[in-house]
């Protein structure tokens, strides 16, 4: 990265960190959706316990990968103030916090899992996949997050590139796969929606080998001797790194977590509604890859400007990638309501099923319009390091306010399992406007101290 002079420029730069963040965030994103897509044609129950084992996942995933991820604004404003010699120490630091919450993770899953699956009546093939794709699932924990500290180290100096390339990489080896133990070819058991989450597993375990030997070796991260010298744990820089990545981590936990109590409240209603659904959120979630994009590039060029005392700067970068967010979800809002039927069809051979996956998807689209404000204002305030007004806000947006209304609404009116859409909707919209109010205080706030 280097000091712009001018907007063009500025756009220039935001691209080229932008873009191989996108095609990274949208391959990760593929994996789920051919996880997804091929359990679904294996049969709706592999589908619908593949779902409901995704569900219990995710939020876990989500929120401890952005606890993990705090070192992405440290190390950006450590390069923008001049301190590259601090940044071998903090990265280590990093990895050995993320063994810490892997083990915590496999601790808690062994004591919860069963009674949580057993708590939801569910019918006896949907819960034998869940269980086992959790489980198989669990191998790969220790890899995701060592490489979620790693891609935050290579992202934070720009070079996302090489973060694309890798996931580029992956994902062959995850489709290649999932193909093989779903259905059961080349001699292997047909696995179903379990084979998916073995499958992702050894795909986690592959990526992370792969950044581990380009960290150590590549320059320009191998000048930074993340593992040149041995250093033993520093509770007090955990506590650094887990002031700023727990805020960020339960905020994003937050978002997720809501999607997975809506899928077990979902599930009082029959197997073909929780696979539409399901399918549905898939695709969201795909879609919510765009502005999840231009929320890291943007954490990562405001921590750089920040670091660098320039917060005219800081503030351009922002504004440009909120209103590029915007932008492109009104577009991709337009693609989805004209193709949302042919989306439906790549989940499901089944009429019922695509005709119930085409009406969610039109929630699904008012659902990444309002994304697309509050997920970019989010990378702002990281890049700010102002991160704990997004967890309060995150947290009265989806669980005061979100669920609440769309089980309301899902129980006690006519719209059914519909209305958990919209009170997600609500709540989301709720999070853009105070998200973008927080904003406008920080950014205030940054240019009064840095002119007194």
């Amino acid at each position: 990265m280097k000091e712009t002079r001018n907007l063009k420029q500025k756009y220039i730069q935001f691209l080229t960190i932008l873009l191989p963040i996108l095609v990274t965030q949208v391959t990760m994103s593929l994996m789920t959706f051919f996880d997804t897509t091929m359990s679904g044609h294996a049969s709706p129950a592999d589908l619908a316990g593949a779902a409901i084992g995704s569900s219990i996942w995710i939020p876990v995933q989500t929120g401890l990968s952005g606890i993990l991820m705090g070192i992405t604004p440290i190390v950006s404003q450590l390069v923008g103030g001049g301190q590259q010699s601090k940044v071998g120490y903090h990265v280590l630091q990093a990895l050995w916090l993320a063994v810490a919450v892997s083990l915590a993770v496999l601790i808690a899953g062994g004591l919860l899992v069963s009674p949580i699956l057993n708590g939801m009546q569910l019918e006896p093939k949907v819960h034998h996949v869940a269980f086992y794709f959790l489980v198989a699932l669990s191998t790969g924990i220790l890899p995701l997050f060592g490489y979620i500290v790693i891609r935050s180290f290579i992202d934070s100096l720009g070079q996302t590139r090489v973060s694309m390339l890798i996931t580029l990489v992956s994902l062959p080896l995850n489709v290649g796969a999932g193909y093989v133990l779903i259905f059961g070819k080349f001699g292997f058991p047909r696995l179903g929606g379990i084979g998916s989450g073995i499958a992702t597993a050894f795909t986690y375990w592959c990526i992370f080998l792969l950044a581990l030997g380009i960290v150590h070796k590549m320059q320009p991260f191998a000048g930074y001797g993340v593992f040149r010298k041995f250093h033993a744990v520093s509770l007090a820089k955990w506590k650094e790194l887990m002031k700023i990545g727990v805020p960020i981590g339960f905020a994003i936990f937050f978002e997720t977590a809501v999607f997975a109590a809506v899928t077990l409240l979902m599930s009082r209603f029959d197997t073909l509604t929780i696979a539409a659904h399901q399918a549905a959120n898939n695709f969201a979630s795909t879609l919510y890859m765009i502005p999840l994009s231009i929320c890291l590039a943007l954490t990562i060029l405001v921590s750089f400007e920040t670091g660098a005392k320039r917060p005219k700067d800081a503030k351009q970068y922002g504004a440009l990638g909120i209103f590029t967010a915007a932008g492109l979800s009104l577009l991709t809002a337009v693609i989805l309501m004209v193709f949302r039927e042919g989306v439906a069809g790549l989940y499901s051979s089944d009429p019922e099923v695509i005709a119930l996956i085409s009406h969610f998807l039109v929630y699904a689209i008012f659902f990444q319009i309002s994304d697309a404000i509050a997920t970019p204002v989010q990378g702002v305030l990281r890049g700010y390091k102002d991160v704990n007004p997004g967890f309060w806000i995150t947290l009265l947006a989806f669980w005061v306010i979100g669920l609440p209304l769309g089980y309301g609404l899902a129980n006690f009116t006519n719209l059914g399992p519909y209305g958990y859409w919209i009170g997600l909707i609500s709540g989301l919209g709720v999070a853009a406007i105070l998200l973008l109010r927080r904003l406008f205080v920080i950014q205030k706030r940054m240019e009064l101290r840095l002119s007194a």
